[in-house]
C-alpha cells in the first residue's frame, strides 16, 4: 500500500506541475492585457499550488478515522455556509457561488463535495447492513445527498449539483445499497435535475445549443470552437510549449475550464493521451487503495474520492471536445483555480493517508489495538 500511495502523491504533484506550466502559457496574455502584468494570474495560481502542496502533506499524516467523528458537525456546518451562499455570494458569469474572504474567494461547493464523501462513508459504516433497508437506510444517507445538491443548484449551480448526485448514488451502492433503491432515486434526480437545468438561463442555453448541434451539426458555441481548432492545430507532437495562439484571447477560460484544449495544442495528441493516461493510473491506485482497505469508511471514503477525480476529469475533457454540452467545471489539477485546487490536494492527502495506514500488517494493528485497551484499563 505505500507503494500505492508513492504513486498517488507523486502522479498528482506531476499533473499539478503541468497545470501550473500550461497556466503559465494559456494565463499570460490575458493577464497582460487585463492588469498589465504577464504573471498576475500564474501567481496567484502558483501561490494556490504551495498552499495545496501543503495541504497535502498535512493530511497524509492525519489519521482518516477522526474524519468519522467530526462527519456530523462538518455536515451541518457545510449546509448552512451553502445556504448563506445564496444571499452572499459574489455573482461571477451569472451564477452566485462564491463567497469572498478578504482578498481570496472561496467556492463552497468543493468543500461540500468531500464533507458529503466523509458523511456518507461514515454513515453507510454505521450503519452497516440496515443500508439495504429503504426507510432505516437509504433514505436517510440520501436526504443529505438532496440537501447539499439542492442548495448546490440553487446557487445555480447545475452542473456540480448534478455530478454530486451521480458520484453519490454511486458510493451509495458500492455501500451496498439495493439496485432498486438507486435506480428509483436516479430517475427522480433525472428528472428534477432536467427540469432545474432548463429553470436557469444559462444551462437551459447550453443545453439547447448541444441539441441543436445534434441536429444540424457545428460547434456548440465560440468557446467549443476555438477548443476544437486548438485541439487540431497540436497534431501529434504539439506546438511547444508556450507556443499555443489560442491562449492569445482567442478561447475565452483558456487558462480555466477550457486548459485542456492548449494542453492538446503545446503538447499535441501524445501530450494528451499521457495525461488521460495519468488520471487512469490515479484512478486504479485508488480503487486499489479502497480495495484493500480494512475498514468499510476507509474503502468508500478512498472510493468517493477517486472516482469523483475521474468523473470531473472526464466531464471537463469531454466538454472540451464537444461531447457534452458546457459545464464549467475544472480540469483536476491543471486548471486555473484556487478552491477546485486546494480541496483536491486535502483529498489526495486523505487517499495517501488511507494507503499508509493500511500498510501497517494487521497483526501490528491488533497488537496496537490491544495495548490501547489496556492503557485505557489503567486509566480506569
Amino acid at each position: 500500500m505505500k507503494k500505492l500511495a508513492l504513486i498517488i502523491f507523486f502522479d498528482a504533484f506531476l499533473l499539478i506541475l503541468l497545470g501550473l506550466i500550461i497556466v503559465m502559457s494559456a494565463s499570460s496574455a490575458y493577464s497582460e492585457f487585463k492588469f498589465d502584468n504577464l504573471f498576475r494570474l500564474f501567481n496567484y495560481h502558483l501561490l494556490k499550488v504551495l498552499i495545496g502542496l501543503g495541504l497535502m502533506i498535512i493530511f497524509s499524516f492525519v489519521p482518516y478515522d477522526i474524519y468519522k467523528q467530526s462527519s456530523k458537525p462538518a455536515i451541518f456546518a457545510i449546509v448552512f455556509v451553502l445556504f448563506i451562499t445564496l444571499f452572499v455570494a459574489k455573482d461571477i458569469n451569472g451564477a452566485g457561488r462564491w463567497l469572498q474572504l478578504g482578498p481570496f474567494s472561496f467556492q463552497p461547493t468543493n468543500a461540500a463535495r468531500l464533507i458529503l464523501f466523509i458523511h456518507l462513508a461514515a454513515l453507510m459504516e454505521d450503519k452497516g447492513a440496515e443500508i439495504k433497508s429503504y426507510k432505516n437506510g437509504f433514505l436517510y444517507l440520501f436526504f443529505w445527498v438532496i440537501v447539499i445538491s439542492v442548495l448546490i443548484l440553487l446557487q445555480p449551480n447545475v452542473s456540480n449539483g448534478i455530478l454530486l448526485v451521480f458520484i453519490s448514488l454511486v458510493i451509495m451502492y458500492v455501500g451496498g445499497a439495493k439496485i432498486k433503491h438507486i435506480l428509483v432515486a436516479a430517475l427522480f434526480c433525472l428528472v428534477a435535475g432536467g427540469i432545474a437545468a432548463m429553470l436557469f438561463f444559462h444551462s437551459r442555453e447550453r443545453i439547447l445549443a448541444f441539441i441543436h448541434t445534434i441536429e444540424y451539426g457545428g460547434a456548440l458555441n465560440l468557446q467549443v470552437w476555438q477548443s476544437f481548432l486548438g485541439l487540431g492545430s497540436g497534431g501529434v507532437f504539439g506546438v511547444g510549449l508556450g507556443h499555443s495562439l489560442q491562449s492569445n484571447l482567442f478561447l475565452p477560460e483558456a487558462y480555466g475550464d477550457f486548459i485542456f484544449s492548449i494542453l492538446g495544442e503545446e503538447i499535441g495528441f501524445i501530450g494528451a493521451i499521457s495525461v488521460l493516461f495519468a488520471y487512469l493510473v490515479m484512478f486504479i491506485a485508488g480503487i486499489l487503495v479502497a480495495k484493500k482497505a480494512r475498514d468499510k469508511f476507509g474503502q468508500l471514503l478512498a472510493f468517493g474520492i477517486t472516482f469523483s477525480i475521474i468523473v470531473y476529469a472526464f466531464v471537463n475533457i469531454a466538454v472540451a471536445v464537444g461531447l457534452i454540452p458546457t459545464t464549467g467545471l475544472p480540469l483536476p489539477f491543471i486548471s486555473y483555480g484556487g478552491t477546485s485546487l486546494i480541496f483536491l490536494s486535502i483529498s489526495i492527502g486523505i487517499l495517501i493517508n488511507i494507503a499508509i495506514a493500511n500498510s501497517i500488517p494487521q497483526n501490528l494493528v491488533e497488537q496496537q489495538q490491544i495495548n490501547s485497551n489496556i492503557i485505557e484499563g489503567f486509566k480506569a
